[in-house]
């Protein structure tokens, strides 16, 4: 039987979907800051804030979205378990078995 799944521990004041957001927010705020400080023009500092803005809200809906989604696994439980091995995994014999071969045409033996 899998070893049941926990949610990690959350404390109060721990948001760190929360915090990277606001970093995120003061980097839209301060990068706009710093190219009108070195002369860029303002509709390209503009554009820019718009850009880091866009690119920032997708993300927060990206990270909200992924922690729903891993709340909600965890609240299911562990479902039925497949068997797979994979494509490297394969059971049998054959000559792409890997290690050493022992005769052959190799130069060497």
């Amino acid at each position: 039987m899998p070893p049941s799944r926990t949610a990690p521990e959350t404390r109060p004041g721990d948001d760190r979907t929360g915090d990277l957001i606001r970093w995120a927010a003061f980097t839209c705020f301060l990068v706009p800051v710093v190219l009108l400080w070195y002369g860029t023009s303002l509709a390209g500092t503009a554009g820019t804030a718009l850009g880091l803005a866009a690119v920032t809200a997708v993300c927060r809906v990206l990270l909200r979205r992924s922690e729903q989604c891993a709340v909600r696994l965890l609240d299911e439980g562990p479902g039925p378990q497949a068997h797979h091995r994979g494509r490297h995994q394969r059971t049998g014999s054959g000559s792409h078995r890997g290690g050493r071969h022992t005769g052959g045409n190799s130069p060497a033996g």
